[in-house]
C-alpha cells in the first residue's frame, strides 16, 4: 500500500506504466462478427484509432498529463461478464450504454424497460475506481475499453436544453440560481429564488468563466478531461453521429447475444427535437463573435482528438 503522499507525488505515468502510450491494443476477435456488412464501420474504426494515436504522440510529447489513476478511472464503467469498460460522455448516448450495460451484466432482460432513474440513480452498474489498484490495472489491461464521443457543439447545446429548458430539480436550484445572480443585471427576485429561465448565453458566461460561481459539470466538462483518451488507449471509438451503427458492430466484437441491438429511444424529452447542426446555429447565434471562438477554444482539444470540423 502507497502512502497517500507518495500516490499523490508520483505521476501515474511512471507508476501504471501500460495505462499511457503506447500500449498494445486490445485485439478484437472478429470470428465473433457476422456478415460482410461491417466493413465501412471497421475501417472507420481503423482511422479513428490512428488519428487519436497520432494526435495523442505529438501532443504527449509537449505534456503530460499528471493525474492520479484512480482519478483517471473515474467514469469509466465496468461489465466483468463480456469484459467491457465504457467511458461514459454524458449527451453522447450514455444512458442507452448504460442500459445496454445492464442487459450484458444479466441485472435486465431487454434495455427497453429499464426507466431513466434506474440507469441513473440506480447504483447497478461498478466503476472502475470502485476496484483496488490491481483490479484497476488488470482491468484497463485486459478488457475491452471503448468511448462514445459527439461534436463539441451539439453536446453542449444538448446539455444546455436538457438541464436549463426543461425542469429539473438539480440544476435550476444549484447551477441556475449561481448562474443568473452573477451574470444577468437586473435579475427580478423569481429568477434568482428558482434558479430557472437560465438563458443560453449567461450559460456560456459561466463556462468560461476562471472564476465560476459554481465548479464543472460532466454534462460540459470535456472529453479530454472526463476519459482522457491519451492516457488510456480505447480500442473502440464510437461517434453520436453513427452511434446505432458502431453500437451494434461493438456489441458483435464483444460477442454480446444475437438479439441484443442498441436501443433507438430518446431517454426524455422525446418530443424534442434532436439537436443537430441547425438547433446550435440558432443557439450560437444568441453570442458574440469573441464568445463564439473562446467556446471552441474551451473545446479545442475534443475536436482535434475525434477529428471534429471547428463549427
Amino acid at each position: 500500500q502507497l502512502s497517500d503522499r507518495q500516490k499523490m507525488s508520483e505521476s501515474p505515468l511512471g507508476r501504471f506504466r501500460g495505462v499511457g502510450l503506447p500500449p498494445a491494443l486490445h485485439p478484437f476477435n472478429k470470428t465473433l462478427v457476422k456478415g460482410g456488412r461491417w466493413e465501412d464501420v471497421d475501417r472507420a474504426q481503423e482511422k479513428r484509432r490512428s488519428f487519436l494515436r497520432d494526435f495523442c504522440e505529438k501532443y504527449n510529447g509537449r505534456k503530460k498529463l499528471q493525474t492520479h489513476l484512480v482519478h483517471l478511472v473515474s467514469r469509466i464503467y465496468v461489465e466483468d461478464r463480456h469484459r467491457v469498460l465504457y467511458c461514459e460522455v454524458p449527451k453522447a448516448g450514455c444512458s442507452n450504454w448504460k442500459r445496454v450495460l445492464m442487459v450484458l451484466n444479466g441485472l435486465a432482460a431487454s434495455a427497453h424497460n429499464i426507466s431513466h432513474d434506474d440507469v441513473h440513480y440506480g447504483k447497478h452498474l461498478r466503476k472502475l475506481d470502485s476496484y483496488d489498484l490491481k483490479g484497476i490495472y488488470t482491468r484497463l489491461n485486459t478488457y475491452t475499453k471503448t468511448i462514445f464521443v459527439r461534436d463539441p457543439m451539439e453536446r453542449l447545446v444538448s446539455a444546455f436544453r436538457d438541464k436549463f429548458e426543461h425542469p429539473n430539480s438539480y440544476y435550476h436550484p444549484v447551477f441556475g440560481k449561481a448562474i443568473i445572480k452573477k451574470y444577468r443585471h437586473n435579475a427580478n427576485e423569481e429568477a434568482l429564488k428558482t434558479g430557472s429561465g437560465v438563458k443560453f448565453k449567461e450559460f456560456i458566461q459561466y463556462l468560461l468563466d476562471s472564476h465560476r460561481p459554481v465548479g464543472m459539470d460532466i454534462h460540459w466538462e470535456q472529453v479530454s478531461k472526463l476519459c482522457y483518451p491519451c492516457l488510456i488507449n480505447y480500442d473502440f471509438i464510437g461517434k453520436f453521429e453513427t452511434l446505432e451503427e458502431d453500437a451494434n458492430y461493438f456489441l458483435q466484437l464483444v460477442g454480446a447475444p444475437a438479439e441484443l441491438k442498441f436501443p433507438k429511444f430518446k431517454d426524455r424529452h422525446s418530443s424534442d427535437e434532436r439537436t443537430n447542426a441547425e438547433v446550435v446555429r440558432q443557439y450560437l447565434k444568441e453570442l458574440s463573435k469573441e464568445e463564439r471562438q473562446l467556446t471552441y477554444d474551451f473545446y479545442y482539444l475534443d475536436y482535434l482528438m475525434f477529428n471534429y470540423t471547428s463549427p
